[in-house]
């Protein structure tokens, strides 16, 4: 399988699907930038971009950005974006490039993004390891990926146990299933130290219906932090170590 045209032909649909979404307003990013330094003269690469919402964003707010993506479809979605922008605040650049090879030099990034990314990867911990290579020493990496150690994850797995559960359309090409344990175990094999955890979207599956959502564990900064073992999207900021090579 030729997987850089099977992501190319997702994010076709996906983008087919709803052109005038905001990528940007997803969970994840909004949980980033809650948590995001400011991000003004500063370099900042976001690994697997995609249709390059959040570089638009980060670039409205002053930040010279870099978006990697497998896709080349996603990249000419995102570079529309850019042209449509009004050119205010900092700059933006896309490549096409696989995440287990980053065409950067060492240290070139003071932060790193990587939003719903490692579960769609072959090794996620070679992965990890260069963007530690590519950012400079201390810097950040604003980390999100699905988590399943919850009742989501558990309703999953009785859906595919039963075979109830169908294929979606917009199921990605490439994806696996981690719990909080092993990405954290990820991001120190790779060289990060974590300063802060925390999640989002916490919801309780019913069948054939709508998972409910928990607004009231979302508006609670603490309550939600310390159930972010139990969110669906699991984030991590993580620092380079001095000591990586």
């Amino acid at each position: 399988m030729n997987l850089s045209k099977a992501y190319d032909r997702w994010h076709e649909r996906v983008f087919d699907s709803c052109p005038g979404h905001p990528d940007e307003s997803s969970p994840w990013y909004s949980l980033v930038l809650e948590h995001m330094v400011p991000v003004a003269g500063k370099r900042v690469l976001e690994v697997a971009c995609g249709r390059g919402g959040f570089v638009k964003l980060l670039a409205s707010r002053g930040a010279c950005v870099f978006g990697a993506d497998f896709s080349s479809a996603a990249l000419q979605i995102g570079r529309q974006k850019i042209d449509a922008h009004d050119g205010r605040g900092g700059q933006a650049f896309f490549a096409q490039a696989d995440a287990h090879h980053l065409p950067y030099a060492d240290s070139s990034f003071d932060i790193v993004v990587s939003c719903e990314t490692i579960e769609h990867l072959v090794d996620p911990c070679a992965a990890l390891a260069e963007m530690a290579r590519v950012c400079r020493t201390d810097g950040l990496l604003y980390l999100t990926t699905p988590n399943y150690a919850n009742l989501m994850g558990l309703y999953e797995l009785y859906g595919v146990l039963r075979a109830r559960k169908k294929p979606s359309d917009f199921a990605q090409p490439l994806d696996r299933r981690y719990v909080f344990p092993q990405v954290r175990r990820f991001l120190r094999q790779a060289g990060w130290k974590i300063l802060y955890s925390d999640g989002t979207v916490h919801q309780v599956p019913f069948p054939r219906r709508n998972p409910m959502p928990l607004p009231f564990v979302e508006s609670n900064r603490l309550v939600r932090r310390w159930l972010s073992p139990l969110a669906l999207h699991y984030f991590l900021i993580g620092r380079k170590k001095r000591q990586f090579k």
